[in-house]
């Protein structure tokens, strides 16, 4: 059995928990196990500038205030001496200022004489204080002299030591930088800052988990609305309510699941209402092609001119199926958002003249006749193919309505801003109390007379109209006509 994925509350929580043990993981790793070797390389590299600050200012007359200065910021141990070892300056963190060695030397008592250079066994006396040579430095100034370079560091029981030759203001020999620093083991401050960070641990993962949970569960009652929204999309009891502001990609996919609940809803309402709405439309013609291909067969099939007759209705009934189709066809893109959305710039003057010649074509010998009243250059933005079915909606209409005259007129005019299209017919006219449902899909108020297709057609000029932009209406009194208009913006 497939195991259930953990909730995005939980994942959220568990992921924190790495997180956290990553970084206090890292935290100790650095302050106790590599403690010493940063400390030990900090000092090594602070004694390093150190001596390269005074080597770069040797010979400068206030060479020893800047020794003094280095000595007690970097907490490290200064002597010049010249190459046997007799100390010309020291200073070190304990000392405000170092003295020459002329001013007071004095034999050391507790340092006989035993081969070291010389000056090693002199004890430099400084104000109130006196200072030895570091022990080993014998040692040093041999490592320095066979070193075979002018630079020497090495590091010797927890001592680090630098040295090389520089030119000293005070005598014309090289003189020998010696600088050293103490390399004190951490391992009391690792004690105290592993004390520390036990608690710091304590209560940063207290207080961090305290805070996750708040946010995964600030995150995860969005996400659990958005899922239950997410669950119920198309259905009656869809919940609507959802507490936007915590973020704005959340609230932008419940306003997208909401835009696609009502398009859900209304294409079940469409599926809906064709059937309920359609069927009978479908069925007449289905059922006069049907009967009257068995009336050919049965009755009129040897009858030339009744099968002729009988033939002609088939024709006629298949292409009012055909017409039927093609409209529920076409409203179900329209309202399904299936079309072309790119607008491009249209000749409407041309578009309403190809129109009414393909009906002056059709119609040509016959009683129907259209009058024509069209502006030239009149341009708008939108799709000609759309815009001419709705114009051909509209004309047919008329026709379908008009009075004995048989007669349609079209008119296109424009001002400024708005083309305007009206096609009036001069028939019985249309009840106030019906002219706010003309345009609605499947209104059946004159289709059921017979003189309708689908009770698609003016729905689709609306639609088209709403998606170019412009609206449409109609103008009615009974016992005299309609006029049915549409009105769209002119190209920019």
């Amino acid at each position: 059995m497939k195991k259930r994925p953990k909730t995005f509350k939980n994942k959220l929580l568990i992921y924190f928990m790495l997180f956290a043990a990553v970084i206090f993981s890292v935290l100790w790793l650095l302050q106790t196990v590599f403690l010493q070797s940063f400390y030990n390389r900090m000092l090594i590299e602070n004694t390093k500038k150190a001596a390269e600050k005074i080597s770069a200012q040797s010979d400068c007359e206030d060479v020893t205030s800047i020794i003094d200065s280095v000595s007690w910021d970097d907490s490290v141990l200064v002597f010049i001496t010249d190459e046997e070892g007799k100390v010309l300056y020291f200073s070190d963190e304990f000392k405000g200022a170092g003295q020459k060695n002329r001013n007071l030397g004095e034999p050391n008592d507790e340092h006989p004489e035993s081969g070291e250079p010389p000056g090693y066994g002199m004890r430099f006396k400084h104000g109130a204080s006196f200072r030895n040579l570091p022990e080993g430095y014998g040692d040093f100034l041999e490592k320095l002299t066979n070193s075979g370079s002018d630079t020497i560091e090495y590091s010797k029981d927890n001592i680090y030591v630098y040295g090389t030759y520089i030119d000293y203001y005070d005598t014309e020999e090289k003189a020998i930088l010696y600088v050293s620093t103490t390399l004190d083991p951490v391992g009391s401050a690792v004690t105290i800052i592993r004390f520390q960070l036990v608690w710091v641990t304590l209560l940063s993962l207290i207080v961090g988990f305290v805070f996750a949970w708040f946010i995964a569960r600030s995150f995860g009652k969005p996400v659990a609305q958005l899922s239950e929204k997410a669950n119920r999309l198309g259905e009656p009891d869809y919940p609507e309510k959802f507490e936007e502001g915590f973020c704005s990609e959340l609230d932008d996919l419940s306003r997208k699941l909401d835009s696609t609940s009502e398009k859900l809803i209304e294409t079940r309402t469409f599926q809906t209402e064709l059937l309920a709405n359609v069927s009978h439309d479908l069925r007449t013609p289905l059922t006069m092609i049907k009967g009257y291909a068995e009336i050919i067969a049965d009755t009129s099939w040897d009858d030339e001119e009744q099968c002729r007759a009988d033939v002609a209705v088939i024709i006629r009934e298949t292409d009012r199926l055909t017409s039927l189709v093609n409209e529920i066809l076409e409203y179900s893109e329209l309202k399904t958002g299936d079309v072309p959305c790119e607008l491009v710039k249209v000749d409407l003057s041309a578009l309403v003249k190809k129109v009414c010649k393909s009906f002056e074509e059709l119609y040509k010998g016959k009683e129907e006749n259209i009058e024509t009243e069209i502006q030239d250059s009149v341009f708008v933005d939108g799709i000609s193919g759309r815009l001419e079915r709705a114009v051909y909606n509209l004309i047919d209409n008329a026709f379908r309505y008009t009075d004995k005259s048989r007669t349609v007129t079209v008119k296109l005019t424009a001002d400024k801003t708005t083309a305007k299209i009206e096609v009036t017919d001069y028939g019985s006219g249309i009840p106030q109390s019906e002219i706010e449902h003309i345009w609605d899909r499947y209104y059946t108020f004159r289709q059921r007379k017979g003189k309708g297709v689908s009770g698609l057609g003016l729905a689709i000029v609306k639609q088209t109209a709403e998606m170019h932009g412009g609206n449409c209406y109609a103008n009615s009194t009974e016992g005299k006509g309609s006029t049915f208009v549409i009105e769209l913006d002119l190209s920019k």
